[in-house]
């Protein structure tokens, strides 16, 4: 079976949740029976692990014909793409683009970010991936979040091969409620023309289903994992300090500091806790819109000698902060999944989350509360930071629990799903 599938961020270079489950999703499919899979992103940095799939960049793929030698090629090109592949798709370029700018292999810039020119990224992103809709051969397309739907929706048109999108968030989540109408536009035509809607919750699906009025036998709840921490990792995370030897506890927020994240509800909650005793501090580890608030909300409180904001944490970074963690906390007001407090169950950390949030449907052995019922919150985190057993129960029991969920039976149940659509 041959996948198509379309992304926005891949690792090492990750903005979010999205790459992180981009890769789990990918690697648990390939352990799957005669599964290839090309992915495709904006734009690649030639880091990105290649050894369970292809990965086609669209910043690598011309629009434009140019006639440009081979060496030259593959000078330009470097460990981003195979210079064949550059002359295969090439051969399909499908219209005249050259009033459009491009550089000198024929191929539009992507930032391989998110810009001010969002949108026009995702046009070009449509554009480009009709070129390699027409050269790739395979039997189904996946299209991952709102970016990749009307390329998902190009390359249906092109090979009438089914469609598969994967709802990581709504506008809803992101917003509030208070959708961005051009965003939802985009979302709802991908999910009108998709032939199977993969939602990372139930909690997502039933926005699917009520928001976008879809049909509900075609949209499934599929949700996220993680995968078993590498040895690096796990020589780092059991460096830590024992939890019985520390004077001062350190309880971590982990995240985007956006409204959608709940931030201020961790600041007030921690603000309580601080009442009680001085013998705790708070870190608020991420970076966003919320950040200045955030800071001028916790020195409001008196509290900034118990805080600190070491801003975005990746890769490394973020076992790093766990290694020195003793509570994690997510209070996020609208969470499609939250693969977070599952990183920090595998690493021994006991977790409160929202029962907003898509892990919660799965996740028993950690504290669940309302995002915005700060005295809960801030008993649970007083009371983990003051009971050794407690601690000690959820740490064990967490990571025992999280060690089940794994990318492989994901991968096992998309790919179900893909055979059920061909069959």
């Amino acid at each position: 079976m041959n996948v198509l599938m379309f992304g926005w961020e891949f690792p090492p270079h990750i903005l979010g949740g999205l790459g992180t489950a981009s890769y789990g999703i990918t690697k648990g499919l390939s352990l799957q029976p005669d599964t290839h899979i090309t992915f495709c992103i904006p734009r690649p940095w030639g880091d990105e692990d290649k050894s369970f799939m292809n990965i086609i960049g669209l910043s690598e793929t011309p629009i434009v014909w140019k006639d440009v030698n081979y060496d030259y090629v593959k000078q330009r090109l470097g460990d981003k793409m195979d210079p064949q592949l550059y002359y295969d798709l090439r051969d399909h370029i499908y219209a005249d683009f050259n009033y459009r700018m491009t550089d000198d292999l024929g191929c539009i810039e992507f930032s391989g970010k998110y810009p001010s020119n969002l949108y026009d990224e995702i046009n070009n992103y449509s554009i480009v991936a009709g070129v390699i809709a027409r050269q790739q051969q395979y039997d189904i397309i996946h299209a991952h979040d709102w970016l990749t739907y009307p390329a998902g929706i190009h390359a249906k048109n092109i090979s009438g091969k089914p469609l598969v999108i994967h709802v990581h968030a709504t506008d809803f989540d992101r917003s509030r409620g208070n959708v961005n109408p051009t965003v939802y536009n985009i979302e709802k035509d991908g999910m009108d023309h998709a032939d199977c809607i993969m939602c990372v919750s139930e909690l997502t699906r039933q926005t699917v289903i009520n928001h976008y009025h879809q049909d509900p036998a075609k949209c499934i709840a599929m949700h996220n994992a993680v995968y078993p921490l590498d040895q690096e990792i796990l020589d780092m995370v059991n460096q830590r300090k024992p939890f019985k030897e520390k004077k001062t506890k350190v309880v971590t927020f982990l995240g985007r500091l956006t409204m959608q994240k709940g931030p201020e509800y961790f600041v007030e909650a921690a603000a309580l806790v601080l009442n009680r005793t001085r013998n705790i501090r708070f870190c608020m580890a991420g970076s966003g819109d919320m950040m200045e608030e955030m800071i001028n909300l916790v020195a409001s409180h008196g509290i900034a000698d118990r805080f600190f904001f070491p801003g975005f944490m990746k890769g490394k970074q973020v076992y790093e902060v766990f290694r020195d963690s003793d509570v994690y906390v997510m209070p996020s007001v609208s969470e499609p999944f939250g693969i977070s407090p599952l990183e920090a169950m595998q690493c021994d950390v006991p977790s409160i989350i929202s029962k907003q949030s898509g892990c919660a449907e799965i996740l028993k052995k950690c504290i669940k509360t309302d995002y915005w019922d700060i005295h809960a919150m801030a008993d649970a985190i007083y009371s983990i930071c003051t009971n050794d057993s407690l601690h000690e129960y959820l740490a064990k029991e967490g990571k025992r629990e999280v060690d089940e969920i794994t990318w492989e039976k994901v991968g096992q149940r998309i790919y179900n799903c893909y055979q059920n659509l061909l069959n």
